[in-house]
């Protein structure tokens, strides 16, 4: 592989990773109901209406649920993976195949954002608790959903939380079962490389 197409293969990987976790986030934050006039929420709202506004109007929601934010991301990190399969082996992958990709790959990346969350939440409780930053309020927004299930079966252990040890064990447990999954799609060795999230 030349230093070219490592290079392109660099940038793209890096802005789409970057972008599909704007996206991803928009639909978990709108998930957990969290506060939409936070700043980051309206960073996320304009740095991905330019694509979703178009979608919104051909997919609707169900349930209350954007769908065109899942339909987005979908489609995005389709694209993205035949544009580095082009670059790498100068080919497209069965298009199938690259569909079951991105959707494993993006409920990839919706494992590592609650457990990277709930791991930086924990070590700013430590640090720096009631932290009124609209980033923390706006990660502990996020990260309740998650936290909710597992805060009703553990015991109160007076003041200690171990809620958060537990999801991120379920969450890891989550990513272990992916991998299986994703090495029986025939993701692995060199197509791993393409498909963020794996």
């Amino acid at each position: 592989m030349g230093a070219l197409t490592e290079i392109g293969l660099y940038v793209l990987q890096t802005l789409g990773s970057l972008y599909l976790a704007l996206v991803i986030l928009r639909f978990l934050l709108q998930l957990a109901r969290a506060d939409f006039y936070n700043p980051v929420s309206q960073f996320l709202v304009k740095a991905t209406n330019p694509l979703l506004l178009p979608l919104r109007k051909i997919v609707p929601g169900i349930f209350g649920l954007d769908m065109a934010c899942v339909v987005l991301a979908i489609v995005l990190h389709w694209v993205l993976i035949n544009a580095l399969s082009l670059l790498v082996a100068s080919a497209f992958p069965n298009p199938f195949h690259a569909l079951t990709w991105a959707i494993l790959g993006l409920v990839g990346m919706v494992l590592a954002i609650y457990k990277w969350g709930l791991i930086i939440s924990i070590v700013l409780s430590w640090l720096a608790p009631n932290n009124p930053n609209p980033a923390v309020l706006l990660l502990h927004q996020l990260t309740a959903p998650v936290l909710r299930p597992f805060r009703r079966i553990t015991p109160d252990l007076g003041g200690i939380d171990l809620s958060p040890l537990f999801a991120i064990m379920a969450l890891q447990i989550g990513e272990i079962l992916l991998a299986q999954a994703a090495f029986q799609t025939g993701i692995s060795g060199g197509i791993a490389h393409l498909v963020i999230g794996i």
